[in-house]
């Protein structure tokens, strides 16, 4: 029948009958909300181990699947990845442009800021154990503080395996805000942990302090157990996660240290009752141990073998534990970045341009160089990542001048995709749209602000990894990291699960920036749309919708 105007009225007066109906409306708010960030799980290792997984992970592949997330901006780093997911903005907008940034006008000899730091605190320093955690330099509210905000009775609660996913998902006002410490748990300077967390936390110092056997390999870990070497005298692929006693480093790059951070979040959320209450309560939940293994060993040997499948199983455990309760409870589960295998791997398994960055490349030489050539004060700027803080005892002349030659000099090295100045990124606007089509400048946008960024921004090529031969060589340092443009380090699964929630699989991209007014229509939370730069994805199949 051919469709005439008739046909179009009649349509319409359907859909006017029959209105879309928001589930949202016609489904209670759950009284929990779970919200799990894997560091370093990218899309990637999520598609090669998905058919593996019979636990936790298994069950979130049955809810709503969004294997194509992105954590859309450049700084696909820890800090910044965990202030988009549940603040719904951008790097951009949280303020959170990298772990750690330049202030050439901090009074402190060490100029630098690390992101959930609080600089204004006498006597401290960027570097690890020398900064005073805080909340201070994230600019925008988490859905946690958004919660607490309508309803002061509201509970939320963080646990994680570094301070600064934490405190980056929590934001700041979070009853309960935990990570893991040599000593069990910890919280900010100055905080009592309640008796939970420091029964947990002497719990989690024992394991810590125990000696573990080397784990078994399952047929699958056996398969991937193939020594790759990392120069002459150090080779990875085929470890099997023992570890000393007391050594909190190799405590982290173990299964073990998710599995504390679960079980302190079981113990937190029974003591502070979360779920039991007249309203919707909030568990954040930061697992860290994927993101040590993937720099330790890379992501393509055993040791992620194993680490992915404990993941697995222990996040079943703990999914059962919350069964057992009864409560009505939402998962959200994400990652704050992906990662890159090593070189050394990957020219193995048919990737032969793969390469580190080259060990002659110094930022500080080429400074001194321009510094020379341009009759300029030396140092010519300060260096932190591929941010380039210009000394400010130049003159806007010369700012200039220097600024072009550092472009100049960057963009002609071979490792170098792009160079940008400040002014550039300042005058784009935001991204918007579907980050596969956005440009390299257009990803460092939605990482830049004025007052934290750099005054250029450089980007690598893809598959040059930032880690030198000599340095991955080096007994105790890490083979591989992340943090570049690509999409291998943007990419990350965004999965939601609820019981009686119809699963379906969206394969087309989505944003970090989504799951935060996502979780919030499920919880009839209003968002003004002006204050983030996510947007509500739709959880129900069919014709009704979760979004308002």
């Amino acid at each position: 029948m051919p469709i005439t105007r008739r046909t179009l009225a009649f349509v319409a007066g359907l859909a006017l009958a029959f209105p879309v109906v928001s589930a949202a409306q016609s489904q209670p708010a759950p009284k929990l909300l779970v919200v799990i960030a894997v560091d370093q799980f990218s899309a990637d290792l999520f598609a090669e181990y998905r058919g593996l997984f019979s636990g936790g992970l298994d069950r979130l592949t049955q809810g709503v699947v969004f294997p194509s997330g992105y954590q859309a901006h450049a700084a696909s780093e820890t800090c910044p990845g965990h202030s988009t997911i549940l603040t719904g903005g951008h790097p951009a907008r949280t303020g959170i442009v990298a772990n750690t940034w330049a202030d050439p006008g901090l009074s402190r000899p060490d100029k630098k800021v690390y992101c959930a730091e609080d600089t204004s605190v006498p006597d401290t320093a960027s570097g690890s154990g020398k900064y005073a955690p805080s909340v201070t330099h994230l600019l925008i509210p988490t859905l946690g503080d958004l919660m607490k905000a309508r309803a002061a009775a509201t509970r939320v609660i963080a646990v994680a395996g570094k301070d600064r996913a934490a405190i980056m998902m929590a934001g700041k006002s979070a009853d309960e805000v935990l990570w893991l410490a040599s000593t069990g748990l910890t919280s900010y300077r100055g905080t009592a942990l309640s008796q939970t967390a420091q029964a947990a936390g002497i719990a989690i110092a024992s394991a810590i302090n125990t000696p573990r056997a080397p784990l078994d390999l399952p047929i699958a870990c056996a398969a991937r157990a193939i020594a790759v070497p990392v120069g002459d005298a150090k080779q990875v692929g085929t470890g099997r996660l023992g570890r000393d006693a007391g050594n909190f480093r190799s405590f982290l790059a173990t299964p073990e240290a998710d599995g504390a951070v679960l079980a302190a979040g079981a113990a937190l959320r029974a003591a502070h009752r979360l779920g039991e209450g007249g309203g919707t309560d909030l568990l954040i939940l930061g697992l860290s141990a994927t993101d040590y293994v993937g720099h330790t060993y890379g992501t393509g040997g055993s040791e992620m073998c194993l680490q992915l499948l404990s993941l697995d199983r222990d996040l079943g455990d703990f999914f059962a534990r919350l069964d057992a309760t009864g409560i009505d409870y939402v998962v959200a589960l994400t990652a704050d970045h992906g990662g890159h295998d090593i070189p050394e791997r990957n020219r193995q398994n048919a990737l032969p341009r793969t390469e580190r960055i080259d060990s002659q490349f110094s930022l500080d030489t080429m400074g001194n160089d321009i510094a020379g050539e341009l009759k300029l004060p030396a140092p010519l700027f300060l260096a932190e990542g591929s941010d380039l803080y210009l000394t400010r005892s130049l003159s806007p002349v010369q700012r200039d001048a220097a600024a072009r030659a550092i472009v100049k000099r960057l963009t002609d090295h071979r490792q170098v995709a792009a160079a940008v100045t400040s002014a550039q990124l300042a005058a784009m606007p935001v991204p918007i749209g579907s980050p596969v089509d956005w440009t390299v400048e257009q990803r460092l946008r939605a990482s830049f602000h004025p007052q934290r960024s750099g005054d250029i921004l450089f980007a690598l090529k893809p598959d040059v990894m930032p880690i030198s031969a000599a340095e991955a060589a080096q007994p105790g340092r890490y083979v591989a990291t992340h943090g570049s443009v690509w999409d291998y380090d943007r990419r990350v699964p965004m999965l939601f699960w609820r019981k009686g929630l119809a699963g379906f699989e969206q394969p087309n991209p989505v944003m970090t920036v989504d799951i935060m007014p996502t979780l919030a229509a499920v919880i009839g939370l209003p968002i003004d749309a002006a204050t983030i730069d996510g947007r509500c994805l739709d959880l129900v199949s069919g014709p009704s919708t979760s979004c308002p």
